[in-house]
């Protein structure tokens, strides 16, 4: 004898043809419903692992240093462009150079930046010749800052700058400047009076060569 239609508990009768049939297709809905769940997770799985190849696996290597700049050569360029003796700062031990070019419109200024060698020290300085000028340029680099008094360093007069408010002045904080011939030497920048008063030391050998015209 045929098995007759199982009776479905919570009907209490035998499913219709069409409740079977809408039965099924609601299984196979919540079925595809965690097929797609479970694919998705996996998805995300194996994308967080690609990420973490690139950013763990892949070598990224070190930044190449910045290229050395030659200050003297650039110096005798300048040298040539103006027609007359420049400044040309060794840079001392345990300081780079950052830039070094001839710049400015009204007034020219040959304008070398130094920065202390090691990447834990902080500060700068500009050491600026500006051509046929005297110490009434300074204020234009210096946010209008006059001079508060004078310094004698190995036995040269310096004017003394001191800036208020760094925050306004391209964080400069201090210079001192000095008139050599027809040209103002000018050393600018966030370094100490020290710190500032010992690079003019370092500088006295060419300060002393440029004001004989060599």
């Amino acid at each position: 004898m045929s098995k007759g239609t199982p009776i479905v508990a919570e009907l209490g009768r035998a499913e219709t043809a069409d409740e079977t049939a809408a039965r099924k297709a609601e299984s196979s809905r919540v079925y595809r419903s965690s097929q797609t769940f479970r694919h998705l997770i996996a998805a995300l799985i194996v994308t967080v692992a690609v990420v973490a190849v690139i950013v763990f696996a892949v070598p990224r290597g070190t930044p190449p240093d910045a290229p050395k700049i030659d200050v003297t050569a650039v110096a005798a360029g300048v040298k040539e462009t103006m027609q007359r003796p420049v400044l040309v700062p060794e840079v001392p031990d345990k300081w780079r150079a950052n830039s070094a070019q001839l710049t400015g419109t009204d007034v020219p200024v040959w304008d070398v930046v130094l920065a202390p060698a090691a990447e834990s020290e902080r500060g700068f300085v500009h050491v600026a010749q500006a051509f046929d000028a005297d110490v009434r340029w300074a204020p234009q680099v210096l946010t209008g800052t006059a001079p508060t008094g004078t310094v004698s360093i190995d036995g040269r007069t310096w004017d003394v700058f001191t800036l208020a408010d760094p925050g306004k002045s391209a964080n400069v904080s201090y210079a001192i400047g000095t008139q050599i011939g027809k040209d103002y030497v000018l050393l600018y920048g966030a370094l100490s009076p020290d710190a500032t008063a010992g690079l003019a030391t370092e500088l006295a050998p060419q300060l002393q060569k440029l004001s004989e015209g060599r």
